[in-house]
């Protein structure tokens, strides 16, 4: 019987967005982060613990000068793979979306030329 984990439930877009952010700049910080993601900082915060506990990224302290330290979020090797799994699933969803509203589109002109064509006769 599998054991339940407290790993919480992860909104797999804002997943990938953050992975490809923090691949640009692992020292972002959490309110830099939060600013590019468009999401509250609370929201940040439980997306970065949902991909550190999953084993996609790790934090690594680095010195920012002697007072204080800073964080580096970095991504595990895990987490590389699992950002080009998400990226691939990302874009066979779009591509499917734009190929359904294609054909939404080509049906609506359809529809718009016969209204037109019994409008002029």
């Amino acid at each position: 019987m599998p054991t339940p984990t407290n790993t919480p439930a992860l909104d797999e877009a804002l997943a990938l967005r953050a992975l490809e952010a923090l691949e640009q700049d692992p020292r972002l910080s959490q309110r830099a982060l939060s600013r590019e993601l468009g999401v509250s900082l609370g929201k940040t915060n439980y997306c970065l613990r949902a991909l550190i506990d999953k084993g996609l990224i790790k934090l690594q302290n680095f010195q920012q000068n002697p007072q204080k330290l800073k964080y580096a979020y970095l991504l595990t090797p895990e987490g590389i793979e699992e950002k080009t799994r998400m990226t691939v699933a990302f874009l066979r969803r779009k591509e499917a979306e734009y190929q359904a509203l294609q054909a939404e589109i080509a049906e609506l002109r359809e529809r718009v030329g016969k209204n037109a064509e019994g409008q002029s006769q």
